[in-house]
C-alpha cells in the first residue's frame, strides 16, 4: 500500500480547510500549500463529490468540511482519492482476487496486516491529525 501525492495533499488541504472559519477557494489552498492547482482541484472534487468537503460557487465561493472532522477518517479520505479501497497486497482483502490462493502462504500474514491497517485508519479521525 502506497500513500500517492493524492492522499497527501487531500488530508493536507482538509487540514487547512479545517483550520478556516470559512469557505476556502482552491487558489487559496493551492498557494499556501505550494499544490497545482489542476491537480488539486480534481482532488477537492472528489472530496466534494464523496461529501466530504461542501462546495460552493460564486464569488465567495470555495470548500469547507461536510461534516465534524471528527467523523471523517483517514481511510475514508485515503479512499476517496485514491478512488479504490485500501489493500496492503492485491489479494490481501480476499482470496477471490488471487489466483494462486489454494498453494498461497502468505496470503493470512497479509490479510491479518490488512485487517489492523484497515482498523487503525478507520479509528484515525481528520481532528486527531488536525489536533497533533
Amino acid at each position: 500500500m502506497l500513500f500517492t501525492k493524492a492522499s497527501e495533499y487531500a488530508l493536507l488541504s482538509l487540514i487547512y480547510i479545517s483550520q478556516q472559519n470559512d469557505p476556502v477557494d482552491v487558489d487559496s489552498i493551492s498557494n499556501e500549500l505550494e499544490i497545482s492547482k489542476s491537480f488539486l482541484a480534481k482532488i477537492l472534487q472528489s472530496l466534494a463529490k464523496d461529501k466530504i468537503l461542501n462546495s460552493f460557487k460564486g464569488a465567495n465561493g470555495g470548500f469547507s468540511l461536510s461534516q465534524n472532522a471528527l467523523d471523517v477518517s483517514i481511510k475514508r479520505i485515503i479512499e476517496c482519492v485514491e478512488k479504490k479501497p485500501m489493500s496492503v497486497f492485491e489479494c490481501s482483502t480476499s482470496k477471490n482476487d488471487c489466483t494462486k490462493a489454494a498453494t498461497c502462504q502468505v496470503w493470512n500474514m497479509f490479510n491479518t496486516l490488512q485487517f489492523k491497517i484497515d482498523d487503525m485508519l478507520d479509528n484515525i479521525s481528520l481532528k486527531d491529525i488536525v489536533t497533533k
